[in-house]
């Protein structure tokens, strides 16, 4: 549903000769955004990981992707011969039929790669993310104590819903550290240096 708009921004970004193109997970999966950044890279833009256009701890963050040096006769190889990738054709690298992003075997093992630097950058954003909706759920439940007064019943339960939440996020943060280690542990173990701009974390 989202691939068809994605892909047409990528190839437009393309002919326009853009350094920078900045996309979203639109695919609601991961892996699928993963296999995405595989055909962006035989289009002409490999993954460079969090963009500086998502405010930092954003839900859904923007993505870089730097436009290669080879970046027209990858295009042009691609648009020879997967001429209807923009129509809903095959995709370089894609098995055809079905869900066009389905890596083939012989890609599997770089996309899983790709997979492993997106949930490795995604993970660096839960600890702000988190922390800004706690501060933003404070001030919220200032709004009605102000209305109803600052009894102790109703203190008592904003105080339970933030600590609630905030167990939520902890659970949360739990989970994205555990997530960083592994995918942090698969690319070290490929030879892989990542994140490649630590900074925005």
């Amino acid at each position: 549903m989202f691939l068809q708009p994605q892909l047409r921004a990528l190839l437009r970004d393309g002919a326009q000769g853009v350094e920078r193109h900045d996309a979203r997970n639109l695919q609601r999966s991961w892996r699928k955004f993963a296999a995405f950044a595989y055909v962006a890279e035989q289009y002409g833009y490999r993954y460079d990981g969090l963009s500086t256009l998502s405010p930092k701890g954003s839900p859904n963050p923007y993505f870089a992707f730097r436009r290669l040096p080879d970046a027209p006769e990858r295009a042009a190889w691609n648009a020879q011969h997967y001429p209807a990738a923009p129509e809903a054709g095959p995709l370089p690298g894609m098995r055809p039929g079905g869900s066009r992003l389905r890596p083939l075997p012989k890609v599997q093992h770089e996309v899983d790669l790709l997979h492993a630097r997106i949930m490795v950058d995604y993970s660096r954003t839960h600890r702000r993310r988190g922390l800004i909706a706690l501060l933003v759920l404070m001030a919220a439940m200032l709004i009605p104590l102000s209305q109803t007064g600052f009894s102790a019943q109703s203190l008592l339960v904003c105080g339970a819903v933030w600590l609630f939440f905030a167990a939520l996020w902890l659970t949360g943060l739990a989970i994205a550290r555990h997530r960083y280690r592994k995918y942090s542990r698969v690319l070290r173990d490929s030879g892989a240096d990542w994140p490649s701009n630590p900074s925005l974390a």
